[in-house]
C-alpha cells in the first residue's frame, strides 16, 4: 500500500481516486510510468501525437458502448448511417466540383478570353467580352491557353515581389538615393571591389580606408566634384526635412493605427492565409471572392505588362517602318512586346530625369523603381532567353558540315516551325551555357585563386546576379555580354568548326554523322533506346568518377604547362613553398612588389590584384612573376588552345569509331543512328578508363593483394550477372510477354488472325514495366516486396546477397508471372478441349482468358476494397450511436504488446 500511495500523474503529479485512476499506458517507468487518462488526452490534443515521446509506444484505448447497445445494429441504422454517408460525399463532390470548376475553368477561361479581347485591337470586341467570356466553343484550347497565361501573371506577380525585396534588403542604386547618406568606407570599398571585380578599368580607383589623407587630396584636386556635394548636400538637407513631417505624420497615423489594434481580427486574417482557406478545400465558399480577386489582377497585370507594352511597340515599329521585318520573323508579338519595353525604359530614364530636375522626389524615386523593374526584365530575357539562343545557333552554323547540312536545310526547318526550331536551339545553347559553368567551377577547384579574375565566381556567397543587374549601369551589361559573346563564339570556332575541317581532311570517309530518324537495322529501335537509357546512360552520367577524371587531366594539364612555362607559381600556387620560411623571404618580397597599389592606367589585373590584397569578395594568392611574364601568358593561352583542339578531335573521333565497330558485329553493314554508336563507344570508353584507374589504384599493394582484389571482383561479377539475367532478363521478359498477352493482342489482333510474338520488344516492354512498378512499390505502403527491394537497394553492389535476392525477390516474382502465365493457358488449352466445345469457342476461350482473368481478379480487389469500407462504416455507425466513452490501456509486460481493441477516435470519457 505505501508502493501504491506513492503513485503520481506523469502530468498533474496527482494521485489516482477512484474516479480518476491511473494507468500505465507505455514502457516508461519510475515516476512517469502512471497518468491520468484525461491528462494524457489533453497531451495528446496539444502535442497531436498519438505515442509516447520517450519511449515511441503507441497508446490504445478501447471503446465504451451503451448498455443498450445491441448485438447487431439494426437494419435501419445502418440504412440512415449510409444515407447520411452517401449524403456527405455528395455535399464534399459538389464541393470539390465547385472548386474545381473555378479554379480550372473559370479563372483560366477569363483570362484566355480577356486576354484575346484586348489584343484584338476592335471596340466590339470589348461590347460582346461577356459574351465570349460565356460561349462554348473551343474550351479545351482556351482552358490551356488560360493557364499558361495565369502562370504568367502569378510569374511576374511572384517576381516583382522578389524584386522589392531585393531592393529593400539590398540597397537601390546611389542615383536612386541620392537623399540618403553616403554609405561608410567599408561599404563603399566593397561596392567599388565588386565594381572592378565584375567590370573593368573605370572603376580601378578605390575607397582606401586606412589612408584618408590620400583620398581626400584625390577629392581636393577636384573642385568640381567639391560644388556638386555641396549640391547634393542642399538637397539632401532639404529631403531630410521633408522626410521628418512625412515620418512624423506616419508616427503619428501608426499610433492611431495601434489604438484600433484588434487581436482577434489579425488571428482571424492569419487563419485566412492557409492554402486550404484560400483555395477552397476547407468546405467554406470564401474562396469565391479569392476567385475574383484572382480574375481581377490577372486582368491589371494584362493590361499593364501586356497591353500596353505590346501596343508602345507596334505603334513605333509601323511608324519607323519595319512592320514587314518583323512579320517576317514569326515571332511578331514577342518581339514587339520587348520593342516596347524597350522604349517605356527610355521613356521613364527621361522622365526620371526630368522629376529630378523639378525636384519631385516621390515621382523621382517612383520612375526610378519602375525603370528597375523593366531594366531587369529586359537583362532577365537577355541572359536567359537571347544568349543560349545565340549559343545555339552558332554551334548549329558551325557543326553543319558534321551532319552533312546547309544554310538553307535549317531555313526551311524554321520556316515550317518557328517555335520548334527556336526552343530547340535555345535548349542546346542553355547545355553548352551549363556545362561551360561547370567546366569553370572545376578549373576554380584547381588553380590559383585569382588567376580566372577576369571570370564571375558563381560560388561567391557575396555573388548576386539580381543585385548585379540592380545596380550596374546599362553599358557595362552590354560591354559584358558582349564579350562573352566573343568567348563562347570563340570556343565553339576552336573546339567544333576547326576539328570538324581536320577531321573531314584526314578522314574524308568518316563525316557526316548519320543522325536520319528512320533506320534500315535489322535491330528494334526500341531495344536500342533502352540500351541507351538504362545501361549507358546512367553510367555515362554519373557525376563522381567523371569528375574526378576530369578534374585529374585538368591538374596533370596544368602542372606540366606550368613547369615547361614556369608558370607554376602563378598557375597552382607556392604551397609548397610557403611551408619552408627559409625559401619564404624572397617570395614575399617580390609579392609585396607585386602587390603595390596601382594607378589608373596600369591595367585591370593590377587594379584587381589591389582590389583582392585588400579584402576584396574573392580571394587571392600571392605568386612569383618569372622574366618575360606576358610572352609566357601568350604561349600559355597557344598551348590551351591545341590541348583543346586535340581533344575535341579525340572526342568527336574515338567514341563514334569504337561505337561503329562494335555496332558492327551486331547489326552488320546497316547504318543506324550515330547516338547509339557514339554511347555505345562512350560506354566502351568508360570501362576502359574505369579498368585501367582500378589497377593504378591496386598497383602499389602488391602482387597477392591484386590476385585477392580480382577474385573478389570476379566473385561479385559473377553475382552480378546471375541477379541481372534473374531481375534485368527473365522477370522482364514474362512482365512483357503477360502484358502482351493481357492488354495487346486481345486489342490489337482480331479472333481470325494469330497474334505474332517479338521477345525482343516484349523484354524491353518488359523492362520499362517492371521499373514503373517498382517506383509505384517504392512509394506505396509498407509490404513484403517494398521491405525486400529497400533492402537491396541499401546492400548495393558490392555487397549483393545472392541468396537473400533469389530467396525473397526473384523466386517469388518470377513464381507468380509464371503462375499467371501457366494457369491460363493450362486451363485454355487443357481444360476446355475436354468438356467438348467446339472450335471457335475454344479459339475464344484462349484469345480472353487472360484480361478475362484480369478482371475477375480486378472485380475480387474492389469487393474486397468494398468489404472494408463497408466494415469501417458499420463501426464508425456503431460508435456514432452508442459509443459512450473510452478507456486507456494499459502495457502488459510479459507479452509485450498492447492490448487488442476497436481504436475510435481519442476523446475523453463522457
Amino acid at each position: 500500500f505505501m508502493s501504491l500511495s506513492a503513485d503520481i500523474c506523469r502530468v498533474c503529479r496527482s494521485e489516482g481516486t477512484p474516479e480518476k485512476p491511473l494507468y500505465h499506458p507505455c514502457v516508461c517507468t519510475g515516476s512517469i510510468k502512471f497518468i491520468h487518462q484525461e491528462c494524457l488526452v489533453q497531451w495528446l490534443k496539444h502535442s497531436r501525437k498519438e505515442y509516447c515521446e520517450l519511449c515511441k509506444h503507441r497508446f490504445a484505448f478501447t471503446p465504451i458502448y451503451s448498455p443498450d447497445m445491441p448485438s447487431r445494429l439494426p437494419i435501419q441504422d445502418i440504412f440512415a448511417g449510409l444515407v447520411t454517408s452517401i449524403g456527405t460525399a455528395i455535399r464534399y463532390w459538389f464541393h470539390y466540383t465547385l472548386v474545381a470548376f473555378a479554379w480550372l475553368g473559370v479563372v483560366p477561361l477569363t483570362a484566355c478570353r480577356i486576354y484575346k479581347c484586348l489584343f484584338t485591337g476592335s471596340v466590339s470586341s470589348l461590347l460582346t467580352l461577356p459574351l465570349d467570356i460565356l460561349s462554348t466553343e473551343n474550351l479545351l484550347a482556351d482552358c490551356l491557353q488560360g493557364c499558361f497565361v495565369v502562370t504568367c501573371t502569378l510569374c511576374a506577380f511572384i517576381s516583382l515581389v522578389w524584386l522589392r525585396e531585393q531592393i529593400v534588403h539590398g540597397g537601390a542604386p546611389q542615383w536612386l538615393e541620392q537623399n540618403q547618406q553616403p554609405p561608410l568606407n567599408g561599404v563603399g570599398q566593397q561596392n567599388e571591389a565588386q565594381a572592378v571585380v565584375n567590370g573593368g578599368v573605370e572603376n580601378a580607383v578605390l575607397d582606401q580606408p586606412a589612408n584618408p589623407a590620400a583620398e581626400n587630396a584625390v577629392v581636393g584636386e577636384n573642385p568640381e566634384i567639391q560644388e556638386e556635394q555641396v549640391d547634393e548636400e542642399e538637397e539632401d538637407n532639404e529631403d531630410e526635412e521633408d522626410a521628418v513631417v512625412e515620418d512624423a505624420a506616419d508616427a503619428n497615423n501608426g499610433a492611431q493605427d495601434d489604438m484600433n489594434w484588434n487581436a482577434l481580427e489579425w488571428d482571424r486574417a492569419a487563419e485566412e492565409l492557409t492554402w486550404e482557406r484560400m483555395l477552397g478545400l476547407d468546405g467554406s465558399l470564401v474562396f469565391l471572392e479569392h476567385v475574383f480577386w484572382v480574375v481581377s489582377l490577372n486582368t491589371l497585370f494584362i493590361l499593364v505588362f501586356a497591353f500596353c507594352p505590346y501596343h508602345i511597340g507596334h505603334f513605333s515599329i509601323v511608324g519607323l517602318g519595319f512592320e514587314e521585318y518583323v512579320q517576317a520573323s514569326h515571332f511578331e508579338g514577342l518581339i514587339t512586346t520587348i520593342v516596347g519595353y524597350v522604349l517605356l525604359a527610355v521613356t521613364l530614364i527621361v522622365c526620371h530625369g526630368l522629376a529630378a530636375l523639378v525636384k519631385f522626389q516621390r515621382s523621382r524615386r517612383l520612375l526610378g523603381v519602375c525603370y528597375i523593374v523593366v531594366k531587369v526584365s529586359l537583362l532577365v530575357v537577355v541572359e536567359i532567353g537571347v544568349f543560349p539562343l545565340i549559343c545555339g545557333w552558332w554551334l548549329d552554323i558551325c557543326s553543319l558540315e558534321m551532319f552533312d547540312a546547309t544554310l538553307k536545310d535549317r531555313e526551311l526547318s524554321f520556316q515550317s516551325a518557328p517555335g520548334t526550331t527556336m526552343f530547340l536551339h535555345w535548349l542546346v545553347g542553355m547545355v553548352y551555357v551549363f556545362y561551360f559553368a561547370s567546366f569553370i567551377l572545376l578549373l576554380r577547384e584547381v588553380l590559383r585563386p585569382g588567376v580566372l579574375w577576369f571570370l564571375r565566381n558563381l560560388n561567391d556567397p557575396d555573388f548576386n546576379p539580381v543585385q548585379e543587374m540592380i545596380h550596374l549601369p546599362i553599358y557595362r551589361h552590354l560591354r559584358r555580354f558582349i564579350l562573352s559573346v566573343i568567348v563562347f563564339g570563340s570556343i565553339v570556332l576552336l573546339m567544333l568548326w576547326l576539328p570538324i575541317r581536320i577531321i573531314k581532311y584526314l578522314l574524308p570517309n568518316f563525316l557526316p554523322y548519320n543522325v536520319m530518324l528512320y533506320s534500315d537495322a535489322p535491330v528494334s529501335e526500341l531495344s536500342l533506346e533502352l540500351l541507351l537509357l538504362q545501361v549507358v546512360l546512367p553510367a555515362l552520367l554519373e557525376q563522381g568518377h567523371t569528375r574526378q577524371w576530369l578534374k585529374g587531366l585538368v591538374r596533370a594539364w596544368t602542372v606540366t604547362a606550368g613547369y615547361l612555362l614556369d608558370l607554376h607559381s602563378y598557375l597552382l600556387g607556392d604551397q609548397e613553398e610557403n611551408e619552408n620560411n627559409a625559401n619564404q623571404q624572397p617570395n614575399n618580397q617580390h609579392a609585396r612588389n607585386n602587390n603595390a597599389i596601382p594607378v589608373v592606367g596600369e591595367g585591370l589585373h593590377a587594379a584587381h590584384q589591389a582590389i583582392l590584397q585588400q579584402g576584396g569578395p574573392v580571394g587571392f594568392q600571392p605568386y612569383r612573376r618569372p622574366l618575360k611574364f606576358p610572352l609566357r601568358i601568350f604561349l600559355l593561352i597557344v598551348f590551351m588552345c591545341i590541348t583543346l583542339l586535340i581533344a575535341s578531335l579525340i572526342c568527336l573521333t574515338l567514341p563514334v569509331f569504337a561505337g561503329r565497330w562494335l555496332m558492327s558485329f551486331w547489326t552488320g553493314t546497316a547504318k543506324i543512328h550515330e547516338l547509339y554508336t557514339a554511347a555505345c563507344g562512350l560506354y566502351v570508353c568508360w570501362l576502359t578508363i574505369r579498368a585501367v584507374t582500378v589497377l593504378v589504384a591496386w598497383m602499389p599493394q602488391g602482387r597477392r593483394v591484386i590476385f585477392q582484389k580480382v577474385k573478389e571482383w570476379s566473385l561479385m561479377i559473377m553475382k552480378t550477372l546471375i541477379v541481372a539475367i534473374l531481375l534485368a532478363g527473365v522477370v522482364p521478359l514474362l512482365l512483357g510477354l503477360l502484358f502482351e498477352l493481357v492488354i495487346v493482342a486481345p486489342l490489337r489482333v482480331p479472333l481470325d488472325q494469330t497474334p505474332l510474338f517479338y521477345p525482343w520488344q516484349d523484354w524491353a516492354l518488359g523492362v520499362l514495366h517492371a521499373k514503373i512498378i517498382a517506383a509505384i512499390t517504392l512509394m506505396g505502403p509498407q509490404w513484403w516486396l517494398k521491405t525486400v527491394i529497400e533492402q537491396v537497394y541499401a546492400n548495393g553492389i558490392r555487397n549483393i546477397d545472392l541468396h537473400f535476392i533469389i530467396r525473397k525477390l526473384a523466386a517469388p516474382v518470377i513464381s507468380v508471372l509464371l503462375l499467371s502465365l501457366c494457369v491460363p493457358y493450362i486451363i485454355a488449352s487443357g481444360v476446355v478441349p475436354l468438356l467438348g466445345v467446339t472450335a471457335e469457342m475454344q479459339n475464344l476461350v484462349q484469345r480472353r482468358i487472360y484480361p478475362f482473368l484480369l478482371m475477375v481478379v480486378v472485380l475480387m480487389g474492389i469487393l474486397s476494397f468494398q468489404v472494408r469500407q463497408f466494415k469501417r462504416l458499420y463501426e464508425h455507425i456503431k460508435n456514432d450511436k452508442y459509443l459512450v466513452g473510452q478507456r486507456l490501456v494499459n502495457y502488459e509486460r510479459k507479452s509485450g504488446k498492447q492490448g487488442t481493441s476497436t481504436t475510435p477516435p481519442q476523446s475523453s470519457q463522457e
